[in-house]
């Protein structure tokens, strides 16, 4: 396995760079992805750490994540007590990234490390986030493309906020962002919308989307929905507001249908009757009413998720620095018990109260 023998950061200076990857079963991508980070990173700052966290994997990743943190001092890896989602993932590794910026990049190699780079470099010249724009997307089927596209477009012209097209959640935050992005604490979250929100300098980097370069994708159509449907509830009322619309909608035609039959009494002497009539509409406003009771309790479903309090996630274990064993900042958010395995033979048990 490519290895390096990264030295250990200085107690009292915190990464100029933190590189953020959810794993999720990539135990035979994760020896190329820490070797092509560690040489971007290794030329583009003295300072650099790499935030590993592992979604409940079940394929060796939390092994290989292991290795590489006793092999590197600059590499930590979180495991969590069991597979919390993607989204989650990303925030664990936010609560935990020292760096002075920080960038968030899926593990398996279809956003390529060395982008890296350009991202940096806007960061340097005055942007606080510099998000990954996709030019092209390489190895993913007709399909996949069509949907995220429609998707997105979607989403721009509905949310309360600008959320750009064709931009997953790859992107660089400076401290300041990374930091306002963490302070949200919502459940069903929707990362590159909430990037969005919080504002600040904004710019793009482009770029090509590779091919996975082992395995196959870790996001099948029932998570994508799920993150569709997140995304479109939490920034976005209109599923609500359809209620509304469509109430118009059916007592307009119902109107419209009433006047009918009034006209046709009256000039043709005709009288509208039928039992097939009277079900088709009562099946049609029943259907209309439990859709939107449907939508009603998605977003209900949400505040009760949200008012019983419980954390983010939990973690097992965490591998790497022991100087970085705890989330920065408050610890109320998030809560786990883990293992701190970085100090060797002086490893502890304990519990994070974030």
């Amino acid at each position: 396995m490519d290895v390096g023998q990264g030295g250990a950061i200085p107690a009292n200076l915190a990464p100029q760079l933190s590189v953020v990857a959810p794993v999720w079963n990539e135990a035979e991508t994760l020896p190329l992805f820490y070797a092509r980070c560690r040489n971007v990173l290794d030329a583009l700052v003295e300072r650099w750490e790499l935030v590993l966290i592992d979604d409940g994997s079940a394929d060796g990743s939390r092994e290989v994540m292991e290795t590489l943190s006793n092999s590197d001092s600059r590499v930590r890896a979180l495991i969590f007590s069991r597979n919390f989602g993607h989204q989650i993932a990303i925030t664990a590794g936010l609560d935990y990234a020292r760096g002075d910026a920080v960038v968030v990049i899926d593990s398996d190699l279809q956003d390529p490390p060395e982008v890296i780079a350009d991202l940096y470099a806007q960061w340097k010249s005055g942007f606080q986030v510099v998000y990954a724009m996709r030019s092209a997307r390489v190895g993913e089927t007709w399909f996949k493309r069509t949907t995220a596209s429609a998707f997105y477009r979607l989403i721009r012209s509905i949310a309360n906020v600008d959320i750009p097209l064709d931009t997953g959640d790859f992107r660089l935050m400076d401290r300041r962002a990374a930091d306002a992005l963490r302070s949200m604490r919502e459940h069903h979250r929707f990362v590159r919308g909430m990037a969005a929100w919080i504002g600040y300098r904004t710019t793009a980097v482009q770029y090509a989307r590779a091919a996975r370069h082992a395995g196959e994708t870790k996001y099948p159509r029932r998570k994508m929905a799920r993150l569709a449907i997140d995304g479109i509830t939490n920034f976005s009322y209109l599923p609500l507001q359809l209620a509304t619309y469509a109430g118009f909608l059916v007592a307009g035609l119902s109107l419209i249908g009433v006047l009918a039959a009034i006209l046709i009494r009256i000039f043709l002497g005709h009288e509208l009757t039928g039992q097939a009539t009277t079900l088709v509409s009562v099946l049609f406003l029943g259907g209309i009413q439990l859709i939107f009771l449907g939508v009603i309790g998605e977003y209900l479903g949400r505040i009760y998720d949200e008012v019983k309090g419980r954390p983010l996630y939990l973690l097992d274990t965490v591998f790497g620095d022991p100087r970085a064993s705890s989330p920065m900042g408050s610890s109320k958010r998030t809560a786990g018990t883990y293992r701190d395995r970085g100090a060797g033979p002086e490893a502890r048990h304990g519990d994070t109260d974030e």
